[in-house]
């Protein structure tokens, strides 16, 4: 038995999935985001980690650039990798493998969460709320993420938007999915401004270390 099948479910009633998008290229940015080191620690390992410690499973991360260096860094963490050989289209075609891993792994999943590899301020915390205002039952409802008077990841989809997140195309993100919720109030929005911070260009590395 692997080490991820002999991980019991820590859902209980209800289970939820992570899929995290790693497979940019941050051109803006010169090097791989998903490896900058934050207090000796990379990027993509913190937020990896931020969602083992909270009751979400099965975690997926999704790599493309940069898979081999990636997948380095996350060999001693019990997560499932998802190489998109498409990474290059766009956020998209992300989400499609993401959740193509995810439903492979589970088909009784209530929902999953989508996270960004480059929100330094993402946390078991960050789940925690999301969690926390989730209504019971789930179904038909995304529970999203607040901040610069947006609404964006992470956010946390009810199945009942699997199929619009495994039919996105180019450079569509979740968002357009929420903005469709939104318009028939099934979208619960969670205030968490420290979502704003992403690490996009040298500069924005350059203000979290000046923080």
């Amino acid at each position: 038995m692997s080490p991820i099948e002999s991980i019991p479910n820590r859902q209980g009633q209800r289970q939820i999935g992570a899929i995290v998008l790693a497979a940019g290229a941050s051109t803006r940015l010169g090097e791989p985001k998903q490896l900058i080191r934050i207090d000796g620690v990379p990027l993509i390992v913190r937020i990896a980690t931020a969602a083992l410690d909270s009751p979400l499973w099965p975690i997926v991360i999704v790599v493309g650039a940069n898979a081999v260096e990636v997948r380095s860094e996350l060999a001693r963490l019990p997560v499932l990798i998802a190489e998109n050989s498409a990474w290059i289209e766009g956020m998209a075609s992300s989400l499609r493998t993401g959740m193509a891993t995810l439903q492979s792994f589970s088909r009784r999943l209530d929902g999953t969460l989508i996270a960004l590899c480059d929100q330094p301020a993402f946390s078991s915390k960050t789940i925690a709320r999301l969690l926390d205002n989730a209504p019971v039952p789930l179904e038909g409802h995304i529970v999203a993420s607040q901040y610069q008077g947006r609404l964006g990841a992470p956010a946390l989809f009810s199945r009942t938007y699997f199929a619009a997140l495994s039919n996105l195309s180019g450079e569509e993100g979740a968002r357009h999915v929420i903005a469709a919720a939104r318009l028939s109030n099934h979208v619960v929005p969670v205030d968490l401004p420290e979502m704003a911070i992403d690490l996009d260009t040298p500069a924005d590395i350059a203000r979290l270390k000046n923080r």
